[in-house]
């Protein structure tokens, strides 16, 4: 049985992706289910963060959204049975490929997959629903009547964020990085329900005259938003622009529009805030969370609550409240191209059927 995996490159060189044989053991743990994959999704690794978490392995199991069909289960495992289809996500230490024909799991990081949910569907999209329900719910604690600003609202953990947020009656504005984009996000519509926009406003920033801080105080009426959900920023207004950052909004943009109160959720792993930045998020008395949805499956404290976040995930989804953004699947051969370039983020995700 073969399956994808990565080997650090040496000196900051570019990782090298490789399908290597492996194999199954021979008896299934108590509490472990024998899983025959259906479809998987790949996002780029952080390799800095399984350095940081002691994962020191020569190869790196790659693909660990799945989605398949129960095949065998443990002697002690009560949720699952034969030929249920289930979905999930494999922890970070995971011995298993998740583009393994087969693989073993503990029925602790799987859900009921609903029937009419296609398996590249949830895949692909079940990461980007996992951050926007830390984000949102864990970290911002969203309720109606927030006012929340997302950033790049057309990507695909964008555009969970805000379905999610809109389901609780929660104002959104968003920024967008082209004229293609804004027109996307200004036609967002509910599957059901009232057809009004799910974006109040969309906010361009495509070009350097940006007028965020404006767009926003003219939005609340001076006031600022509750919660700011960034997918990265620039820390220094001289910093070299780069493809991937030159649409990003700069660190001080992001502390301006938050109101009094106001909760900043940043994917950013080396933000850096200097004493000015602090002093205004003290007047404001506004916070700021580090986004990491790998908590979830790096400690056991809170591991019902992280079942019920994928449950009610893949239910949303079924139900239409959450829709993704289709991902066209890839065959298992060119699996390994297909990580290169995501790797590399010249494709933001794929997703694998098998």
């Amino acid at each position: 049985m073969k399956g994808l995996f990565c080997r650090r490159g040496v000196n900051d060189a570019m990782p090298k992706f490789v399908i290597q044989e492996t194999s199954l053991a021979e008896a299934l743990g108590s509490n472990q289910i024998r899983v025959k994959v259906k479809a998987c999704g790949l996002s780029p690794l952080d390799l800095k963060l399984l350095s940081d978490v002691g994962f020191q392995r020569d190869l790196i199991p790659v693909g660990r959204e799945v989605a398949g069909v129960v095949l065998q289960v443990g002697p002690k495992v009560s949720t699952f049975q034969q030929q249920d289809e289930v979905v999930g996500i494999l922890p970070l230490d995971s011995p298993c490929s998740g583009l393994c024909d087969v693989i073993d799991i503990d029925e602790y990081y799987l859900v009921q997959k609903p029937e009419k949910l296609s398996s590249v569907c949830v895949a692909g999209a079940l990461h980007d629903g996992l951050c926007a329900y830390t984000a949102l719910h864990t970290h911002a604690r969203i309720a109606a009547g927030h006012t929340l600003l997302v950033m790049d609202g057309a990507s695909s953990f964008g555009l969970m964020c805000i379905q999610l947020a809109c389901y609780h009656g929660v104002k959104v504005l968003t920024t967008s990085h082209s004229p293609q984009k804004r027109t996307f996000l200004e036609q967002l519509r509910p599957s059901v329900g009232v057809q009004e926009p799910l974006v109040v406003r969309v906010i361009p920033v495509d070009n350097s005259s940006s007028d965020l801080l404006s767009v926003v105080l003219e939005e609340t009426g001076g006031l600022g938003v509750d919660i700011v959900i960034d997918s990265g920023v620039r820390l220094h207004e001289e910093e070299e622009e780069t493809e991937e950052t030159k649409f990003l909004p700069h660190k001080n943009d992001i502390i301006s529009v938050l109101g009094v109160g106001g909760h900043w959720v940043t994917s950013h792993q080396d933000l850096q805030l200097d004493p000015p930045d602090c002093r205004l998020l003290y007047l404001k008395s506004a916070s700021v969370s580090f986004l990491n949805p790998e908590v979830w499956t790096a400690s056991t404290a809170q591991q019902g609550r992280y079942l019920h976040i994928l449950k009610d995930i893949v239910e949303k989804m079924s139900a239409g409240v959450l829709r993704p953004q289709p991902e066209e699947a890839v065959p298992l051969y060119e699996a390994t191209v297909t990580m290169e370039a995501v790797q590399r983020h010249q494709k933001k995700k794929a997703v694998v059927q098998l």
